[in-house]
């Protein structure tokens, strides 16, 4: 599965780097969830009403990444989200963290769906699935 990328903009603040002014590792971390985040909601899912009403929670299982170059303080960036692989209980991801056309960061994440209360895995929920779905046929 593999459908055309979601780009969440986000700009580089003094709080994302170190003391010389380059956007500290973590900070990466924090812009792929933001954009996650963002392109569930584009995609119709509402996490906390997931929680809620279906009884269900995203986890990050595993990531791997790579960091090709640094961002610094003020830089525009645009994090892409593209669906890979959709399984019973989880999905893959591929993000890419660019500046102009200068790719920064690559990641590839999965993602699981779990139980709140004791984090056993649990089967994507079917409006998750409908809006996977339809993502990797775009």
């Amino acid at each position: 599965m593999s459908g055309p990328a979601f780009v969440w903009p986000v700009r580089v603040y003094w709080e994302d780097t170190d003391a010389g002014g380059v956007v500290y590792h973590a900070s990466y971390v924090r812009f792929l969830e933001r954009a996650r985040s963002e392109w569930l909601r584009v995609l119709g899912i509402g996490q906390q009403a997931m929680r809620e009403r279906l009884d269900r929670v995203l986890v990050v299982h595993s990531m791997t990444l790579d960091f090709r170059k640094p961002a610094r303080l003020d830089d525009q960036l645009s994090v892409s989200v593209g669906l890979l692989q959709c399984r019973r209980a989880s999905f893959a991801l591929s993000q890419t963290i660019v500046t102009d056309t200068t790719t920064l960061v690559q990641a590839q994440v999965r993602i699981a769906c779990v139980a709140p209360e004791d984090f056993r895995p649990q089967p994507l929920p079917e409006p998750l699935v409908a809006a996977l779905t339809l993502e990797s046929c775009r």
